[in-house]
């Protein structure tokens, strides 16, 4: 079930109403749920001190961002299916045991990736596109978002240590932890730039028609799967991420 607008209250209502069975059954999706939505608590509670340029458009946008990942959640939850980067990050859950840490990177990677930049295409307009004061404050919004998760990183990181069992980090992971940290901060800045071309690059391509658009989606679809793919491999994740680079890009 595709939700329809709505507000950050309600999109909490509804990533509980997700959150409590994937909890009770112990499902490894739950890490990556549960992380999402605390940011979102913060996210909340920025924009209602004011933090935004446009505090109204953040939560439009933010509402329809998360919806896009829960969208496939469900869609998962009933038929099993969900668009590609999504099918590789739940089958995860079930199919392996990972450690939480890797299994938040990859609902990351699928969220950032695929999902942002068609969420950024729903909340801007194409002549809002063509708008550079209004691309410009959109884009401080945008960055401020980025503000707050990073200033989530270490909290986020001790929750999940909360939750990890013995090995779920090796001494190499231990040792690692401060890059970790910086590494991951580095990958959300990165990521959230290329996903702003990409947007800006689908929107080009919706002027063109529907099927320049579609062919569009399925490139984004694809080049996300593939890098979703590659983080379920054993090793050191955000090693793989700095040596591959942080994000997918659309071809210019």
């Amino acid at each position: 079930m595709t939700a329809g607008p709505g507000d950050i209250a309600e999109l909490l209502v509804r990533m509980d109403a997700l959150l409590a069975p994937l909890e009770e059954a112990g499902d490894a999706r739950r890490y990556f749920l549960a992380t999402y939505r605390r940011t979102t608590v913060a996210i909340d509670a920025e924009m209602r001190a004011g933090g935004f340029d446009d505090g109204e458009w953040v939560e439009r946008w933010d509402v329809g961002f998360a919806n896009l990942y829960l969208d496939a959640l469900e869609q998962w939850n009933t038929e099993g299916t969900a668009p590609g980067p999504w099918a590789v990050s739940f089958e995860a859950g079930k199919a392996e045991r990972l450690p939480p840490l890797r299994h938040v990177l990859l609902g990351m990677n699928a969220h950032l990736n695929y999902d942002l930049p068609q969420s950024l295409l729903v909340a801007i307009t194409d002549d809002e596109f063509d708008d550079p004061d209004l691309v410009a404050r959109r884009a401080r919004d945008h960055a401020h978002i980025d503000d707050i998760l990073l200033s989530r990183v270490d909290a986020e990181d001790k929750e999940l240590a909360k939750i990890e069992q013995p090995g779920d980090r090796t001494w190499l992971d231990r040792l690692l932890t401060p890059f970790n940290q910086a590494g991951t901060k580095r990958f959300l800045k990165e990521a959230r730039a290329k996903m702003w071309r990409n947007a800006v690059l689908m929107s080009a391509a919706r002027r063109q028609g529907p099927d320049a658009l579609a062919a569009r989606r399925r490139e984004l679809e694809d080049l996300s799967r593939v890098r979703v793919a590659d983080l379920r491999v054993p090793g050191q994740v955000l090693i793989k991420l700095a040596a591959n680079g942080f994000g997918v890009e659309l071809a210019a």
